[in-house]
């Protein structure tokens, strides 16, 4: 074990005695996310690299503290690739933020999430004691998953140390089209092409057009593109970086932004404001200056949840929780947690 871990596990033990609150940080670039936590700050980007990568069997382990653009640049040069598109939201960027944040990019619901290619993770809970989850192979659980548990979790459960994933070889081709649609027919359409046999890989829409991301062999994509129609989009590689990173025109302004999560096929969400769809049709980026109560009001109506991504007001970021799920999460962060130190508050108060 490296002496860096020796000296996570003596300040973890340390403020565990202290009931000191501790801060993880990365790279910081998504310190936005959540909720306000006050605390020891705790630097982990220092424990960075890549352990061990095998491209025939299509596995990476890294440090949690790697840049994402290091390793991404690893996957690259073997035509390889991290198939859930995580954001970075910055150059410093770490594989450890984007899992303990669990977010996913326009590939989502064609390739999965973040947690469906997590294997394993070596953490430290909030006693400092060196845990491991999982390993290098998908089928290696044997009762709860806890490396998928700790994806998303914010580093409310446990400071993770190494990250081992799945990873895809790139596709052949990739083309994307484009057509003017309102967001009625964008839904209707996402949902049509859900049930074909088309090489999907990101479908969105925004501004009034439609945007349909296709990836695969190239006899495949051609074959699609021509029986779906519409514009080809130019430079389209940057269309959809825009929309992972979050640079595209919609997301400029200070206006209040909610990630709002629905079944594909719901209709529009009666919200004032403007919306971008992606995930055909899953996720709604929502702009607008109305109350949560409002904007979860009408979420739920259409059997989803909603969250406070970006907005100046972060006291009440996350989905409120039905009293059986607050009780398992006050469970399950006792057990990793039990003197309530690794980045108090950053989901829910209490947590």
């Amino acid at each position: 074990m490296s002496t860096t871990v020796d000296a996570y596990q003596e300040i973890l033990a340390q403020a565990t005695k202290t009931a000191t609150p501790v801060v993880i940080r990365g790279g910081g670039s998504k310190s936005f996310y959540g909720r306000p936590v006050d605390g020891q700050p705790l630097d982990v980007s220092a424990h960075a690299g890549i352990i061990d990568y095998s491209p025939p069997e299509l596995v990476v382990t890294a440090r949690a503290g790697t840049l994402l653009s290091d390793l991404e640049a690893a996957l690259a040069a073997e035509n390889q690739m991290l198939a859930f598109e995580p954001p970075h939201f910055g150059p410093a960027a770490t594989l450890g933020g984007a899992i303990a944040c669990g977010l996913s990019g326009p590939r989502r619901p064609f390739s999965g999430a973040a947690r469906d290619f997590v294997l394993g993770i070596t953490c430290l809970n909030g006693r400092g004691e060196l845990l491991r989850f999982g390993g290098q192979v998908m089928k290696n659980v044997a009762g709860y998953d806890l490396s998928r548990t700790l994806t998303g979790s914010l580093g409310t459960l446990a400071l993770m140390l190494e990250i081992s994933l799945k990873v895809l070889p790139r596709a052949e081709q990739q083309l994307t089209l484009c057509r003017q649609a309102s967001g009625a027919e964008a839904t209707g359409l996402f949902n049509l092409w859900a049930g074909r046999p088309l090489p999907l890989s990101a479908a969105c829409h925004s501004d009034g057009r439609l945007y349909l991301r296709l990836s695969g062999f190239e006899q495949g994509v051609t074959a699609a593109a021509a029986a779906l129609g519409g514009d080809i989009l130019e430079d389209d590689e940057t269309f959809w970086q825009g929309l992972r990173e979050q640079t595209l025109p919609f997301f400029a302004g200070d206006t209040p932004l909610w990630r709002i999560s629905v079944p594909p096929a719901s209709a529009p969400l009666s919200l004032a404001g403007d919306t971008l769809t992606d995930w055909g049709g899953a996720q709604r980026w929502v702009r607008t200056d109305q109350p949560a109560g409002v904007v979860r009001e009408a979420t739920v109506a259409a059997g989803g949840h909603a969250t406070r991504f970006r907005d100046s007001n972060r006291d009440d970021v996350f989905h409120p929780l039905s009293n059986r799920m607050l009780v398992l999460q006050q469970r399950l962060k006792a057990s990793f947690d039990p003197a309530g130190i690794l980045n108090p508050g950053r989901m829910y108060n209490g947590l």
